[in-house]
């Protein structure tokens, strides 16, 4: 079993930048395809991008390519969210997800996940 732990979110204004990680322990990461999800109050939680096994394969919402990022350091066990040109919809709750896996695929959908992290709140201000 492999637990997550998400950090680095906070309070940020309209254009800015903010990076989030997402640090594994219990397993090694590089059996695990990673996702970040994020989930607005009210909101169903919902797919923002996605790495593969190795990092070479990512894959992002149509709502955040372009100003996300993400990447992951195997040997950290740590994967990365990296959130330029933030918007106030973009405010959320974002969780980070593992697949146990040993094909290099992105995964989109939220019950193909096995483990989740306890979320980091990220809130951009108008």
């Amino acid at each position: 079993q492999v637990q997550l732990v998400e950090s680095g979110g906070g309070l940020v204004q309209a254009g800015g930048s903010l990076s989030v990680s997402c640090v594994a322990s219990g397993r090694t990461l590089n059996r695990y395809a990673m996702g970040w999800f994020r989930q607005a109050p009210g909101k169903e939680r919902e797919f923002v991008g996605a790495i593969n096994l190795s990092g070479s394969t990512t894959y992002y919402a149509d709502s955040v390519k372009g100003r996300f990022t993400i990447s992951r350091d195997n040997a950290r066990n740590t994967v990365y969210l990296k959130m330029n040109s933030l918007k106030p919809e973009d405010t959320a709750v974002y969780y980070c997800a593992a697949k146990s896996t040993y094909v290099s695929d992105v995964h989109t959908k939220v019950n193909s996940y096995d483990y989740w992290g306890q979320g980091t709140q990220v809130t951009v201000s108008s």
